[in-house]
């Protein structure tokens, strides 16, 4: 029989699953990233155990080796010194006439719709080792420096 009237399998034609890219360099975190690091894997864990199929199952424990990686890697950020911005401030900006509230945590923390922003992000390498009342430059804009405070 020629190969052109075998039926292949569906499986042939599924794409291969890779593992979630870790993201490059140190995994620094603060005390409230590695409770969240913590809640995840439990959240993950519990989803694998309630999977309805294999398939279903696959996927999470993916998933879970993922955040099982970033929780075995991470690293509790040293805390910066008083009135230094460094991981774990929450920094108080005027930036374009406007005053904003920016909190510089690890990767898996970052959420800039609540003003947390990742150690690696633009804005944080901009902002880290910045003191109270200086001025640093980001994207061609002037930020001034009013407060730096520890956060959560």
């Amino acid at each position: 029989m020629s190969v052109a009237f075998r039926r292949e399998s569906d499986e042939e034609h599924k794409e291969p699953k890779f593992e979630i890219p870790l993201p490059a360099g140190p995994n620094l975190v603060t005390p409230r990233g590695l409770k969240l690091l913590a809640a995840k894997v439990a959240e993950i864990e519990a989803a694998v155990a309630a999977a309805p199929d294999d398939e279903t199952r696959a996927a999470a424990k993916r998933e879970l080796r993922y955040w099982h990686t970033r929780q075995t890697t991470a690293e509790i950020a040293p805390p910066p010194e008083p009135g230094v911005a460094g991981i774990g401030s929450r920094v108080t900006i005027r930036m374009n006439k406007a005053d904003r509230i920016v909190e510089i945590v690890g990767a898996d923390e970052a959420d800039p719709t609540t003003g947390r922003v990742g150690f690696q992000a633009p804005l944080a390498h901009a902002l880290i080792g910045a003191e109270i009342g200086e001025q640093v430059e980001f994207n061609g804009t002037m930020i001034d420096v009013l407060d730096i405070a520890q956060g959560d």
